[in-house]
This record gives C-alpha cells, sequence and structure tokens, in this order.
C-alpha cells in the first residue's frame, strides 16, 4: 500500500505539472495580452501595468516565476482587480461551488443507484422502461435548458421556489437538481447494465438456490459488486459538481468557481484562469486518488500493488 501511495503522488505531481505547463502555453498562445483593448491607456500607464505583472519579460522567466508561486501556494493577484489575490478569489467562491456540487452529487447517486436498481430487477418490465426513460432524458436534454424549464414552471409558474440567487437552502435546491440530472441519468444506466450482468453470476445463482433472503442476496452481494463501476466514475463526476458548473451558476445567478472562471476568460485574467485550472486539476487528481482507495474497501478482493489494481 505504501508503495503504491508514494508512486501515485509521484505521478499525480508530473500530471499536474504537465496541466500547468499545458494551461500557461495555450493561454499565452492567444495574441494580445489583458491591457491591449485599453485603447485609451496612456503608454506609461500600460508599460507600468506590463511591468508590475511580469508581462513584460519572456514567457520562459515567466513560467519560472509562475511555477514557483504555485509552489508556494500563492496564485497571486488579479489582473482586473489587483487588490483581490486569486487565492482570495478561489477561498469565497468554492465553499458555494462544493455545497451546490455534493448536493447535486448526493441527488445523482442515490437516485442513479435506486434507477439503475429498479431496472435491473424488473427487466424488460414496465419499471425497467421508466426508468431508462427517466435517463435517456437526463442525457439527452442540456442542462440549461432542463434550468430553464425549472426557473420557469416552479419558480416563475408556481412560485414554489426562488428563481434564482444564493442565499437560503430553498436556493439550492433547483440548480442542484438541474446540475445532478445528466450524472444521474448516466449513473443509472450504468448501474443496470453492471447489476444485470452481476445478477447472471455463479454466486448469485448459489445463493438462491440456498435459499438465501432476496433483500440479502440484492444488498449484500449483488449491490456492492455491480456498484464497482459507477465507483470508478465517481472521482470525474464529482470533480465536475464540486468545482462548479459554469452554465448552472451563471443561470442562477451563483457566486461560484464557474462564474470566477468565466469572467476570467472575457477578461483575460491570466492568474485567474491559471488558478482556476491548477485548482480544479489538483481536486480531479486528488478524487481519482481517493477512489482507488475506496475500491479496496468497496471490495476486498481488490490489492493494490506496486500502483496498479490487483483483482485476485
Amino acid at each position: 500500500m505504501l508503495k503504491y501511495i508514494i508512486s501515485r503522488f509521484a505521478l499525480s505531481l508530473v500530471t499536474l505539472w504537465v496541466i500547468i505547463t499545458l494551461t500557461f502555453v495555450l493561454m499565452h498562445s492567444i495574441p494580445g495580452n489583458p491591457f491591449a483593448s485599453e485603447s485609451t491607456m496612456p503608454q506609461g500607464v500600460y508599460e507600468n501595468l506590463m511591468k508590475y505583472y511580469n508581462l513584460d519579460k519572456p514567457l520562459v522567466i515567466q513560467y519560472g516565476m509562475y511555477l514557483k508561486s504555485i509552489a508556494h501556494f500563492d496564485f497571486g493577484p488579479s489582473i482586473k482587480k489587483s487588490t483581490v489575490s486569486v487565492n482570495g478569489y478561489i477561498q469565497k467562491s468554492f465553499p458555494v461551488s462544493a455545497h451546490l456540487g455534493l448536493q447535486a452529487l448526493a441527488i445523482a447517486i442515490f437516485f442513479g443507484v435506486l434507477l439503475g436498481t429498479i431496472a435491473a430487477l424488473n427487466h424488460n418490465k414496465g419499471p425497467d422502461y421508466f426508468s431508462m426513460v427517466l435517463a435517456i432524458i437526463g442525457i439527452s436534454v442540456p442542462s440549461f435548458i432542463l434550468a430553464t424549464v425549472l426557473m420557469n414552471y416552479i419558480a416563475v409558474e408556481w412560485k414554489l421556489l426562488p428563481v434564482a440567487g444564493w442565499k437560503t437552502w430553498k436556493h439550492t435546491i433547483l440548480p442542484s437538481v438541474a446540475l445532478a440530472m445528466m450524472p444521474m441519468a448516466y449513473i443509472a444506466r450504468l448501474m443496470r447494465s453492471s447489476m444485470l450482468e452481476v445478477l447472471g453470476q455463479d454466486y448469485i445463482k448459489t445463493a438462491k438456490a440456498k435459499g438465501m433472503a432476496k433483500s440479502i442476496i440484492i444488498l449484500k452481494h449483488a449491490l456492492r459488486n455491480a456498484i464497482l463501476p459507477v465507483v470508478t466514475v465517481l472521482g470525474t463526476i464529482a470533480t465536475n459538481l464540486v468545482t462548479g458548473s459554469f452554465i448552472i451558476e451563471n443561470i442562477f445567478g451563483i457566486p461560484g468557481m464557474g462564474d470566477m472562471f468565466v469572467k476570467g476568460i472575457f477578461d483575460r485574467d491570466y492568474p485567474i484562469i491559471l488558478g482556476s485550472a491548477v485548482f480544479y486539476s489538483a481536486i480531479l487528481i486528488l478524487l481519482t486518488f481517493l477512489i482507488d482507495i475506496a475500491y479496496t474497501l468497496i471490495d476486498p478482493r481488490i490489492k493494490l500493488v506496486g500502483g496498479v489494481r490487483d483483482a485476485h
């Protein structure tokens, strides 16, 4: 286990470095700079701003300075709002995105696993068709359309919940549901196919032949093994949800990381863009690592040996 953790940690650092490098190169490959559009700016002010943000230095120097600042967990000041640091932006916006994302993740996992299990246990019957229709709708309908429909009917027409904002728990329901629909549908379809495969295994047939209660077979044997493929994709799903949905946060006026990142792109705010990308990538890498560890807790047959998963 220790050898695996060390090797994965080293691999994670290399992966993060590659992401930082690619993001830096792609961002600076775009012509212009954050101050190029300020046509009325005096030349002297322009030169001072370029010097203050080190944009007048060669890219190699800028890259080295940025790596050094990241090593000290400092993403620097925002270009458009120099009095606010990127770290401050993240500290303020990430808890909002995390709250929204974790709530959406809980909805997606619970109803996705439930719908997928019901569909598998009622294969080619009414509940199966109903569950899969919901899954198809969740995958096919874009989140921004679903968000608009929910906002129009539930908030505007029926006035059951607030239209937008981020103040009380009621403000979290509509964006959480809109954000959860697509991952919920994906989990439901994945859970259904996995459960159908597990239910056809010999050990399930043996348990039925021994007269074991159906509920025990499903919960103790079938569900525990069928959920493994779902656990595999939870790292990516959780990261996408927790770090913020650009579209959903903008539609509902939620001050999360998605809103911060979109504004950073429009403003050509390099520190905001880089800081968001690095932070997002670090969370993705961390969650992926935790998911690998979770495998051994869910299925004891899987052992971590030398940086790979071995199933015995």
